[in-house]
């Protein structure tokens, strides 16, 4: 005769760790990564805040360095095209480069933001609900980090 364990009962959480918890994901939006870090110092010791704004921190961690690798990109792109196109040429015509890659990386750019809303909009949700829910890698990271 084999034994069932019963499943462990979950945490009991507070309105206060569920509010935590959304906020920092509602405020990775509009702060990048202040609100989230502000969030995760503050109430560090509760593990459910804590894993939710560690996730949102290294999302926004991440969305920051592609940001500005995105626009280093950019601007050697601009420098380039400025330093390779010849000054004095007779027919001399304005190098349309720049104009073909702007929509590209404005899109890029755009899309990003979407993401970030987007995750940003969905755990915050499910943070309010006192749900365990991770990025697909980032939640990873996040309960390595906080020890869960």
């Amino acid at each position: 005769m084999s034994e069932t364990t019963a499943p462990i009962p979950p945490i009991q959480l507070t309105q206060d760790e569920k509010a935590y918890a959304g906020l920092a994901h509602a405020l990775m939006i509009s702060t990048w990564w202040i609100g989230p870090l502000v969030t995760y110092l503050i109430r560090k010791d509760s593990r459910f805040v804590a894993f939710h704004a560690m996730q949102a921190l290294l999302w926004q961690i991440i969305f920051t360095i592609l940001y500005f690798v995105g626009f280093a990109a950019w601007f050697a792109l601009i420098i380039s095209t400025v330093a390779l196109h010849p000054q004095n040429a007779p027919n001399q015509s304005f190098p349309i480069a720049v104009f073909i890659a702007m929509p590209f990386f404005w899109l890029l750019i755009m899309g990003c933001y979407a993401i970030s809303l987007t995750l940003g909009i969905m755990y915050c949700l499910k943070a309010m609900r006192g749900e365990w829910a991770g990025y697909p890698v980032i939640g990873r990271w996040a309960r390595k980090i906080v020890g869960i």
